[in-house]
Formats: C-alpha cells, structure tokens, sequence
C-alpha cells in the first residue's frame, strides 16, 4: 500500500531524501525498459541526479538515517503498481514514462515551497526543468512511434498443460 506524503511536515533532510529514491526508482524502471536505447539514455539522466542528490544529502546531513522508503514512490513518480509488465509494447512504455515523469516535475514543485537552503533549492529547480525536458522527449519519442493496436499479453499467454 502507497504511503502517502504529507508535504506540510516535509522537512529538507525529507526532501532531499525521497527525491534520491525517485531518482534511483526512476533508474531501475528505465533499466527494465532498456531494450529501447532511449531508456538507457533516461537511465543514465536518473543516475547521474541520484548522484547529485546523494552528494548533497551527505554533505548535510551525513550517515543521519532517513524516514523516507520506497513504498511513497508511488505518490511521487513511480508508476502503479501493474503499469509496468511484461510484453508490454513500445507506446505502452513511453505512456508509463510519461506519466512517471509528470508525477516527478509535479513533486519537485511541491517539495520546492518546503526546502529553505538555497543550494537544494537550486537542485531541485535544475531537476524540475530537467523533468520538463525529460516529458518534451518522452513525448517526443512517443510522436515516432505507430499509433496502435498495442501488444495484447493474452497473446504470449502459455497453454495450459497437464502435469
């Protein structure tokens, strides 16, 4: 079950903590879709944020345990639960890309009112514009792509076989 996040208790040590898990989400999902060589491209952007993240956190807040966890992901940026599958077709993909990169720039701007420092401040706003030009190449990949039918998974389906 999602966690949910309550921004008006969202201190900066909170802030910057569940903005490297989205990161670091945000690189495994574009890893499983890596099939696709913009996916490893995403990857990489979402490593090298984490990266930045993690750096400024420590910086601050060194080994300080964080009370932030996976399980909020899903209020953020990561896609539910099901959205991502097996045989899943390339627009499919993009869609679920999409829509994970909007719920990031969307946490970014809320987080942004509750992060007093001015160096994360300044962080968060790059990855924002940065989360703005990620939705631009998602959908612009996704203008590449046929419109349609999409893969049907019932259709890789095994048969049933006695035992």
């Amino acid at each position: 079950m999602a966690a949910t996040i309550d921004y008006s208790t969202l201190t900066l040590k909170d802030a910057l903590d569940l903005a490297i898990l989205i990161e670091d989400e945000a690189r495994d999902r574009y890893t499983e879709f890596v099939d696709q060589m913009f996916f490893r491209f995403m990857a990489a952007n979402e490593t090298r944020h984490g990266q930045q993240l993690t750096a400024k956190r420590q910086a601050l807040f060194g080994n300080e345990p964080s009370r932030m966890n996976r399980d909020m992901l899903w209020d953020v940026e990561a896609p539910e639960y099901a959205e991502a599958h097996a045989f899943m077709s390339p627009r499919e993909a993009m869609q679920v890309a999409m829509r994970c990169e909007i719920k990031a720039r969307d946490f970014f701007v809320q987080a942004l009112v509750r992060v007093p420092d001015p160096d994360v401040r300044h962080l968060f706003e790059e990855l924002r514009d940065e989360e703005v030009e990620h939705e631009e190449l998602v959908r612009k990949e996704l203008a590449k792509l046929p419109p349609g039918p999409d893969i049907n998974p019932d259709d890789y389906a095994d048969e049933p076989v006695a035992q």
